[in-house]
């Protein structure tokens, strides 16, 4: 296993942690972890991968060790707390830009916003979500109201052990192995005797903020970098979130520079399912003169 070092930023107030691999003066690749995970969950790919990188991976605010917000998360936090991080960790270089979910879409967000400060983009199955009207935010309001009234907590487990038997339940092709790993990482003692999952459980909360899917096609047509897509080759997540087959479409089509592979035999975690598949795919795209 390629081992990973911990550095510690203070970004936006907040004290960030950063996993990383690889030696300083390699190639730097910035990879951005999805909703309810952490920055270890790339560990899989890392071990896979052939070339030499430096590989620079956060754990978003209230997830992992970094530090929680306690109230609530928006979403242009994470653009805001990225551009922090590469500014302090690559000020002078336009850089690679590799998210898995929600890390996805925030790379793919941040490349149209900031399009000089990326130089490669690839995400892992983020799609976007469906569409919000504006009838439905009164009613988004007041539950986002009475949840802050009420304590929120994750479910907790008796040991590492049932948590990996949870993450297997929720995702059959994961390997005892991976699953050991990634409940060492995933979860921490509740103070109780307990192992809860890592994270602010502020996150469960519902967003009060409506995604308006033509404000990401407006900011994913600004993008310049050459553009990679990794998906599943069943878009089982995307088609239950509501987000069609049209939509995608036209979200494949807003990028200037877009190409796409799809795996097979992988569910919506491609880097746990298929790492080695990933890693190749990863490295012919960014070592390929074309892109």
């Amino acid at each position: 296993m390629t081992p990973s070092r911990s550095r510690f930023l203070s970004i936006r107030g907040l004290r960030y942690h950063l996993r990383e691999w690889g030696q300083e003066g390699a190639p730097k690749l910035f990879m951005l972890h999805g909703w309810m995970d952490v920055s270890a969950s790339f560990q899989f790919v890392v071990d896979e991968f052939a070339a030499d990188w430096h590989v620079i991976a956060p754990d978003w605010r209230g997830f992992g060790q970094t530090e929680w917000r306690s109230d609530a998360y928006w979403f242009p936090d994470y653009l805001a707390d990225l551009d922090a991080i590469l500014s302090a960790c690559s000020p002078d270089e336009a850089v690679t830009l590799i998210g898995h979910s929600l890390g996805g879409n925030v790379a793919c967000l941040y490349a149209g916003v900031r399009p000089a400060r990326v130089a490669r983009l690839i995400a892992l199955d983020a799609f976007g979500l469906a569409d919000s009207s504006a009838e439905v935010a009164p009613g988004r309001l007041e539950k986002w109201l009475n949840e802050l009234s009420a304590p929120v907590s994750f479910r907790t487990y008796p040991d590492r052990a049932a948590l990996a038997a949870r993450l297997k339940a929720d995702n059959p092709r994961l390997a005892d192995a991976k699953a050991a790993f990634l409940a060492e990482h995933l979860g921490e003692p509740d103070g109780q005797g307990r192992i809860r999952l890592a994270g602010d459980p502020a996150h469960r909360r519902v967003n009060a903020v409506l995604y308006r899917r033509a404000e990401a096609v407006a900011a994913w047509r600004r993008v310049s970098a050459p553009t990679l897509w990794i998906e599943p080759a069943e878009p089982e997540l995307r088609r239950k979130l509501g987000v069609s087959d049209e939509a995608h479409a036209e979200a494949r089509a807003s990028f200037q520079d877009f190409r796409e592979v799809q795996v097979a035999d992988s569910g919506h975690n491609l880097h746990h399912d298929q790492p080695g598949r990933v890693a190749r795919i990863v490295e012919a795209f960014l070592l390929s003169k074309e892109s």
